[in-house]
């Protein structure tokens, strides 16, 4: 019996760490941006609206298509004998039951829909291309969320090293005052800075954990689990990696959101050759194959097996709607082209912009990893004059303060570096 109980105690042991390390995701950036484009339920959605388009082109299509139906027909004139007079004799003619098979084939063509079957597979394609455009939305989110983590939990690592030194400062400051070599309200500015420290930790830490849970909602992972990132912030974060981009020539034809447009134009200009089909023929194609069964003997039949029909119907005279359909395509067509060129000349602009703000945010990142590393050097000099009397409080305050600053400054020139740089990656479709 004990053994049994070890051996089920050691069973569940074992399940709980295996239902552990399934809810452990170790993930690379960019095995996380493949999770994501797998998983996220937005990405999951343009793959739909592609497969939708899809449908609706074939819908359209299968119009074109003939179609075939077959048909039964009995009749049954309980007994009705069909009675006539031809020179004086009389003659009756039995009405025996009847059955009639027939298969019907039919086509209808007009130019509404072979212009209807290229106008789907326009938008196919602009759903293919939205689909692309989500991707890429969905690997940048998960790029800036990603640099976003690793960077706190540099800054958390940091100012929990100054932290210790500071807390061990306060607490020599208190063993001199306890031994009167110093005044009191010198060891509670400490003690107050230690605990404004701490504090900016835990807000830290705070945001860290919305950035976890911002990072699953964005990879489409179970909310109860936990995300480890292996991929070292310095990979991540080249400069000069992210100084070339600087020196690449816009192509609107790359950019998602241009691609769109083009096919919106083009989708203008099917709509133009929509509104002249109104005057296009239809065409009628049919064929009928019969077959009629007797139940009896058989009578007069006039049914024929075989039977071919075709019809063009050609619109004449119509009031001026269908004209005015195709003028109004025709304006929305040139609409479409003005939006196109307004923003061709709008996304050079747009890049533009953002090479000046990645050549600033380089700059300021530069500034701001250097200040980082004089308040340390600084607050660890001001640190030990203070063992030995030759610094004050104040001046531990104020390094103190420094550092938290600084470390502040370089969180938000790491995101604008990376934010930066992922926009203009998408602007390049890089």
């Amino acid at each position: 019996m004990k053994l049994e109980r070890l051996t089920l105690t050691l069973a569940l042991v074992g399940l709980a760490f295996a239902a552990n390390a399934q809810s452990t995701l170790r993930m690379t950036l960019s095995e996380a941006q493949q999770y994501a484009v797998e998983h996220n339920q937005t990405m999951r959605n343009a793959e739909l609206d592609v497969k939708k388009a899809e449908a609706d082109r074939w819908k359209t299509f299968s119009t074109m298509l003939p179609t075939v139906k077959a048909g039964y027909d009995y009749q049954n004139m309980c007994g009705y004998k069909m009675e006539m007079n031809m020179g004086g004799a009389s003659i009756s003619i039995p009405m025996d039951p009847t059955g009639s098979l027939s298969v019907t084939a039919a086509v209808a063509l007009t130019g509404s829909q072979i212009v209807g079957t290229m106008m789907q597979k326009t938008a196919l394609e602009m759903s293919d291309i939205s689909r692309q455009q989500t991707e890429q939305q969905t690997r940048s989110q998960v790029k800036n969320t990603y640099v976003s983590i690793l960077v706190m939990e540099q800054t958390v690592t940091l100012l929990d090293s100054s932290l210790a030194n500071l807390e061990r400062l306060a607490a020599t400051s208190q063993e001199a005052v306890n031994v009167g070599a110093a005044e009191q309200v010198d060891a509670d500015k400490l003690q107050v800075q230690v605990a404004t420290l701490r504090s900016s930790i835990n807000t830290t830490r705070r945001s860290l954990q919305l950035l976890r849970n911002s990072m699953l909602l964005q990879l489409g992972a179970d909310v109860n689990a936990t995300v480890e990132l292996t991929t070292p912030l310095d990979q991540i974060l080249n400069v000069q990696d992210a100084a070339k981009f600087l020196n690449e020539s816009f192509n609107p034809e790359n950019n998602y959101s241009y691609r769109l447009l083009a096919k919106s134009e083009e989708l203008a200009k099917r709509q133009v050759s929509m509104a002249w089909m109104d005057f296009s023929p239809t065409v009628s194609l049919f064929y009928q194959y019969s077959k009629k069964y007797h139940f009896g003997e058989k009578g007069m039949d006039m049914t024929p097996p075989n039977m071919v029909g075709f019809s063009l119907s050609v619109p004449l005279l119509t009031t001026g709607t269908r004209l005015a359909n195709v003028k109004s395509a025709k304006i929305a067509l040139q609409e479409s082209r003005n939006s196109r060129r307004q923003a061709e000349d709008g996304l050079q602009m747009q890049y533009n912009q953002l090479r000046y703000d990645l050549t600033s945010a380089l700059e300021t990142y530069d500034i701001q990893r250097r200040n980082v590393d004089v308040t340390q050097r600084v607050f660890a000099s001001v640190s030990e004059k203070y063992k030995y009397g030759r610094a004050s409080s104040l001046e531990v305050t104020t390094a103190s303060n420094d550092i938290i600053t600084a470390q502040s400054s370089y969180i938000q020139s790491v995101m604008n570096v990376i934010a930066a740089q992922v926009a203009l990656e998408d602007m390049l479709n890089k």
